[in-house]
């Protein structure tokens, strides 16, 4: 995550699949400059994420000028392959992306691009495979490698061990600026003893300072703006504390359900999938202490504290639905995969409390869910309710809470919800509603959220890349959860386009709280 300042026009982002002057016709966007040349190495080349994600964001980072000539990309996949089956296919995955955007491929852009691909066929436990990766590499004038594990958790600590047997993660000291890093994507483990396994067994083949844990929702502009509407505007910061905020929700619901992921989801779960990774981070960058600068490291020791912070979840802290035959289709237990008397959650909330001089008290409602209402990321910090002495003669039960949303998904913006006068001669009071949109101020960003995570990986910087003491926090905070004494946790149902169980509303009703609603319009 650069601290480049930037105006309004400069700042504009480029659309996802733009038309325009093609690669490199001009530095990139203001304050950004290219990122030094080096070899990605794609294992999974052949897999969803590759298409979806990694292809459609270095092509974006093409068209911004943001990569080097000297950039090369190797994809690493089971089963025989030409390059030029391997790079057409992925050539019509990108047009597909760009109609579904009724944008359009730049040809010279993606021909700039696919001419530095190549693909390599092996399985990932071979030892051939890393033999000729290094050949590879070793050829090119930089020596930089960036080996991206795109594949499931199964391969990491393989392949890990391989690339240290191989010498593929040695940097060398003599060239300067040399450098060889290692993407993992989540699950970063799967509870505590995983979460503590899987580093000390990549320690043992490389640096923490060489590992870079990736998590997508730290890709979207949306959630990286959270720091700067906290710490670039005065009158967030001193009410930011518990002295003023009342609770603090944090809401990840989606409209789809497992949409053929029966297998991974009956193995992983709700609460797995999100809370102790996506949630988090959204909690941390609304709850860390304010860092000294965004140096990377400063912004991490502020989360780590934060993550330690967290008192340990118990049982009644925590809800679990799972959604049924409803209006909105087929429930769980009727998807491809997944087991008739299956009993993993679809839908979790959960109450958190930070143990810390900010927010001790403040209750954080963390809730995602599949197959519910309205597709939507936001958080809501509601505030204190101020006196209703003076007020008592008008004629309003109760003065609307003031709230502050961060909407991060499918709008982008912020919300306030405040009281004001009625027009007229008495006293009385309305609920009002002021909203910022930033495509009303700036142009749509229509990119995929892993250009930054990748453009970052490349300079260095590891800001908005998960440390290991973090990861361990958070599965240490959710430990009881996921082996609880007394057995597993119910799982309530829930009609499918609902906005989950009625479990998780007396969660918050117990505090007397309400969840914001889910049908509200953006």
């Amino acid at each position: 995550m650069t601290n480049d300042a930037h105006d309004a026009s400069s700042n504009t982002p480029q659309a996802s699949c733009k038309i325009g002057a093609g690669p490199h016709a001009a530095a990139g966007p203001a304050g950004k400059h290219p990122a030094p040349p080096c070899t990605l190495v794609i294992f999974g080349a052949g897999g969803d994420l590759t298409k979806r994600l990694l292809t459609p964001s270095l092509y974006n980072l093409t068209v911004d000028g943001l990569l080097d000539d000297g950039m090369q990309i190797i994809g690493v996949n089971h089963g025989e392959r030409e390059t030029k089956a391997w790079v057409d296919d992925l050539g019509q995955s990108l047009q597909q992306f760009a109609a579904d955007k009724k944008s359009k491929v730049d040809d010279k852009a993606w021909q700039w691009l696919s001419s530095r691909m190549e693909y390599m066929a092996g399985e990932f436990e071979a030892d051939d495979v890393f033999e000729a990766l290094k050949q590879r590499i070793d050829k090119t004038s930089h020596g930089n490698a960036i080996f991206y594990l795109a594949v499931g958790a199964r391969f990491f600590r393989p392949i890990v061990e391989r690339l240290g047997k191989a010498g593929l993660l040695k940097e060398d000291k003599e060239r300067e600026g040399n450098f060889r890093r290692l993407v993992i994507e989540k699950p970063f483990g799967t509870d505590l003893a995983s979460a503590r396994d899987l580093p000390a067994h990549i320690l043992q083949f490389a640096d923490e300072s060489q590992v870079y844990r990736i998590d997508h929702f730290l890709g979207k502009d949306t959630v990286q703006s959270i720091l700067a509407v906290r710490f670039a505007n005065a009158m967030f910061e001193p009410i930011w504390r518990r002295e003023y905020i009342d609770s603090v929700q944090i809401t990840a619901s989606e409209t789809l359900g497992v949409e053929g992921r029966g297998k991974f989801y009956e193995q992983t779960g709700a609460f797995r999938d999100m809370v102790p990774n996506h949630l988090f981070q959204l909690l941390a960058m609304v709850a860390l202490e304010p860092p000294n600068s965004f140096d990377a490291e400063a912004v991490r020791d502020k989360k780590a504290e934060l993550f330690a912070a967290i008192e340990p979840l118990k049982r009644d802290d925590v809800v679990f639905g799972q959604y049924e035959k409803g209006g909105a289709g087929v429930g769980y237990r009727e998807e491809p995969d997944v087991a008739r008397d299956s009993i993993t959650e679809t839908y979790a909330a959960a109450r958190v409390f930070i143990d810390n001089w900010r927010w001790a008290g403040v209750p954080f409602y963390l809730r995602t869910g599949k197959r519910m209402t309205t597709r939507r990321t936001e958080i809501a910090v509601q505030l204190k309710r101020v006196p209703f002495l003076m007020f008592r003669d008008t004629p309003v039960e109760a003065l609307t809470p003031n709230v502050f949303t961060l909407r991060i998904d499918p709008a982008h913006g912020t919300r306030f919800d405040f009281n004001v006068k009625v027009p007229g001669p008495t006293m009385q009071i309305g609920a009002v509603r002021s909203a910022f949109n930033y495509n009303d101020f700036f142009e749509e960003h229509a990119n995929v959220g892993y250009e930054t995570l990748l453009y970052d990986c490349m300079l260095g910087d590891e800001t908005l890349f998960q440390r290991a003491d973090s990861i361990e926090s958070g599965w240490c905070a959710v430990e009881g959860v996921l082996h609880p004494e007394g057995g597993p946790l119910p799982v309530h149902g829930y009609a499918a386009g609902s906005s989950g169980p009625a479990e998780a509303d007396a969660l918050l009703a117990r505090d007397g709280h309400a969840w914001r609603s889910l049908q509200d319009a953006e």
